[in-house]
């Protein structure tokens, strides 16, 4: 086990797939739970406390409500809840594993763990930057505005969820895998002077070094460090079944030695697994990798 992270662990699933176009993520928690997550996990050495899915409505016909952004309603519930449930774990001393559904679910993982650690690093694996606004995005899709909102650069009512105070610091968020940005994300990125390794990075310098440099970044001053591992930061060879993917991303063991370091690092004290679709998958093997990679993170070894 890795000793910085309390040995009970809580899983909250989070079924959502409204913050998308593309239909299927909803079932991604089943999936990476039927992978055999508790059992990988316990063989580790953690006692784990499934609490269950948070429960999510779904509309038949997308709403808006004079609003811009889809389904915000909805989504703006269930990441309500969201944060309260990863508040009361956290209050437990214990350690949330958020399973999505889609990206969108991070803006309350993260409201939800800043009740209990005011400052604090992240670390986002994903092939976007899920770093849009109102004004810049082209779709309306909330999952693509996650890392915005929890900036503090959002629409209103999401920006509250977990209070105004509840933001991060742009200086303590690392992008890694990123290979995919809408004209206004790369503005704000540039703006807020947020770290971003993109797959040329990687290429060029290694994950081993890259890793090295963003841990240094996350890990500095800071009270603990979130990881949020979107899995279409991986190649869709690796991993297909991902609600948008796009080619030429990380490797099965660029993925895995990411999280090995982080792990080596004992600072990770809360994380989330997003963006599975069995819909697109072959064979649970992407809700598989999600499993492997999670055991990775929490101080799995082969001796």
């Amino acid at each position: 086990m890795n000793p910085i992270i309390n040995n009970r662990i809580s899983i909250i699933g989070v079924p959502l797939d409204l913050g998308a176009d593309r239909r299927g993520v909803d079932m991604g928690p089943g999936a990476i739970r039927h992978a055999g997550l508790r059992e990988r996990l316990q063989v580790i050495g953690y006692e784990i406390d499934d609490t269950g899915d948070i429960m999510v409505n779904r509309p038949d016909v997308c709403q808006v409500n004079g609003e811009s952004l889809k389904y915000l309603d909805e989504i703006e519930k269930v990441n309500n809840e969201l944060c309260q449930k990863v508040n009361e774990e956290m209050g437990k001393g214990n350690f949330p594993l958020v399973l999505g559904g889609d990206h969108s679910i991070a803006i309350g993982t993260i409201a939800g763990v800043l009740q209990h650690q005011k400052k604090l690093g992240v670390i986002w694996f994903d092939a976007h930057g899920d770093i849009n606004t109102v004004e810049t995005s082209p779709s309306g899709n909330i999952h693509g505005m996650s890392v915005a909102v929890s900036l503090g650069n959002g629409h209103e009512r999401l920006m509250n969820i977990g209070g105004r105070e509840a933001q991060l610091e742009p200086a303590k968020v690392v992008m890694i895998g990123i290979r995919d940005l809408d004209p206004g994300e790369k503005v704000l990125l540039k703006k807020l002077g947020i770290a971003v390794y993109t797959m040329h990075e990687i290429d060029i310098i290694g994950m081993a070094k890259v890793m090295e440099e963003a841990i240094g970044i996350v890990s500095d001053g800071t009270d603990g460090v979130h990881v949020s591992f979107d899995m279409d930061v991986m190649d869709p060879l690796h991993a297909p079944g991902v609600g948008t993917p796009v080619v030429g991303g990380l490797t099965y063991r660029e993925s895995h030695l990411a999280m090995e370091l982080i792990s080596a690092a004992n600072i990770v004290t809360s994380a989330e697994f997003a963006e599975v679709n069995t819909v697109l998958d072959n064979k649970n093997q992407t809700a598989k990798m999600a499993v492997a990679l999670i055991g990775s993170l929490l101080g799995e070894r082969l001796k």
